[in-house]
């Protein structure tokens, strides 16, 4: 039996599982994100064999310290930002994350967030609730179609193409997308252009998705300069991560009108968000929800924990990073 520690209250089908498979599972009773250092002295106090951490979770050097029998920890995301990479290989500890399970439920939040931006349908919903309605007028919150626009999408793997295949296939949208190489799925099934520069998805596009991981290259891909490529008609969706964003430029943007209007699930200091930002009408904000639905949560918190018994088990766990 191994020790299992779980550093934030998961859906239970991960925690089960682990049980099931003989461990004892410990976890977190505080209701919120550990700072680093409750979750150095948890990890002191129970010395776990493996850990299933949160993305919200900063996972460095002095962590990995703290839990030295711990040669595992189950990242219960995609991304893997908040671990540091080089740390667990020099300490010889395996990471894993939850890849495939929530690309359908991020894609289709991403396109709510489309809907709701450029149909103003936040705006309008707050406009009924204060008892402004008073009857139908031809003018009023007046948005924008989106059959026949361009979508441009920037980070073409699993849930960049899902958007862009239901934003075609269910909005006749056309694609256009940026990335690292050619994905052959838009090309040929949807009959998307290939862009090698940020500038010129952004210079075309009536809508852009950010779906590219964080990383060095990544932070600040959209900054004030590239905002003022985008058509002053144009919206921007961030479902990835928030640092991806400059998001005092993007309040700058939405003030000025630069852009039309944003729709965020993510933000650059969560949870913290830029000052003015909650000011401006023609954005659409959201949690981190993107995944929040119950049956990808809970695969997620199956994944995380089956990766941590294949472990324990001495074999290769399936999403090993």
């Amino acid at each position: 039996m191994a020790r299992v520690y779980i550093t934030r209250q998961i859906p239970e089908e991960g925690p089960a599982a682990l049980r099931a498979a003989g461990h004892d599972v410990t976890i977190s009773e505080k209701d919120g994100v550990l700072t680093k250092d409750e979750l150095i002295a948890a990890l002191q106090t129970h010395d776990p064999d493996a850990v299933l951490c949160l993305l919200t979770d900063t996972i460095d050097a002095e962590v990995f310290d703290a839990a030295p029998r711990a040669k595992i920890f189950a990242n219960y995301a995609v991304g893997y930002d908040n671990i540091h990479i080089e740390g667990a290989k020099k300490k010889g500890v395996t990471i894993t994350n939850t890849p495939g399970v929530l690309t359908d439920a991020v894609a289709e939040h991403t396109i709510s967030l489309m809907c709701a931006i450029t149909q103003r349908i936040v705006e309008a919903d707050k406009f009924v609730r204060a008892g402004k309605y008073d009857g139908w007028a031809p003018m009023l919150f007046l948005g924008s179609d989106l059959k026949g626009k361009t979508l441009g999408v920037l980070g073409a793997g699993r849930i960049g193409s899902r958007v862009a295949e239901i934003a075609h296939r269910g909005f006749g949208m056309n694609i256009m997308y940026y990335d690292v190489k050619e994905n052959d799925f838009l090309n040929s099934e949807l009959g998307a252009q290939f862009r090698t520069e940020v500038e010129d998805v952004l210079r075309d596009a009536d809508v852009v998705s950010v779906h590219v991981p964080l990383l060095d290259s990544t932070r600040h891909l959209i900054n004030a300069e590239r905002l003022k490529i985008m058509k002053p008609s144009a919206y921007l969706i961030n479902s990835s991560r928030g640092p991806v964003i400059d998001e005092g430029a993007l309040v700058d943007a939405l003030k000025n009108k630069t852009i039309r209007g944003a729709a965020l699930d993510v933000f650059e200091e969560e949870p913290k968000l830029a000052p003015g930002l909650a000011e401006c009408e023609n954005a659409v904000l959201t949690p981190h929800i993107a995944s929040a639905t119950e049956e990808t949560r809970g695969k997620m918190s199956e994944i995380a924990a089956q990766n941590i018994i294949s472990f324990l088990r001495g074999e290769e766990p399936p999403n090993k990073i």
